[in-house]
């Protein structure tokens, strides 16, 4: 029997929401591929058909996230560089909430710059498109391609504050939109100064 491809999506789109319901309420460590795979009401051999890992599975959840916080993004104008970055991250963050409690393995895995490409199964491939959005902005704001040490700085820059808005207790997290702007800021102005020094 042959699977139509609005069957796959919607079998896709079921692991994806019960195991988002699973590291929420057991935790990202403690939830196995097995009850994934079990509470979308699907062999565990079939999970493996869309997602190679429980990793990939959480790459998926961000690639969605990233792709929801583009669209947000969109219609949001900027003067600068530095407000520009802070809008696209502010945005991946709220597309993130429901995803903090296991923001961790997203630093291990999908944000991770050592970390091997993941293939069509999920994760990886929107932080390319991360990367590349924010060589478009630079761009946009007069400061022309960026180097690799620059996308490298700046790649630093987003996880750390990942990792700190993943802890952060400040009410409404405040902490961290304190650091993502001081962190941008310096991250512009380290550009402008790297561009006035080539010229």
């Amino acid at each position: 029997m042959r699977i139509t491809a609005e069957k796959k999506a919607a079998t896709r789109e079921r692991i994806l929401d019960v195991a988002t319901e699973l590291f929420r309420s057991n935790g990202y460590d403690a939830t196995t591929t097995r009850d994934i795979a079990v509470a979308a009401e699907i062999a565990t051999g079939t999970l493996f058909n869309y997602f190679s890992t429980k990793e990939a599975i959480v790459g998926a959840l961000a690639d969605a996230a990233v792709v929801r916080a583009r669209v947000e993004q969109a219609n949001i104008a900027a003067e600068s560089l530095e407000e520009a970055l802070f809008a696209m991250i502010v945005a991946e963050l709220r597309q993130f909430k429901p995803h903090r409690k296991f923001i961790a393995p997203l630093l291990e895995t999908w944000l991770c710059p050592i970390a091997e490409s993941v293939d069509s199964n999920g994760g990886n491939l929107s932080r390319v498109e991360h990367l590349e959005m924010v060589d478009s902005l630079a761009r946009e704001h007069g400061l022309g391609e960026l180097a690799p040490v620059a996308l490298q700085l700046y790649w630093t820059l987003y996880t750390g504050v990942l990792a700190f808005w993943a802890a952060d207790k400040s009410p409404k997290q405040e902490d961290t939109l304190a650091l993502l702007d001081e962190s941008m800021a310096m991250f512009a102005g380290w550009l402008r100064s790297e561009q006035s020094e080539s010229k």
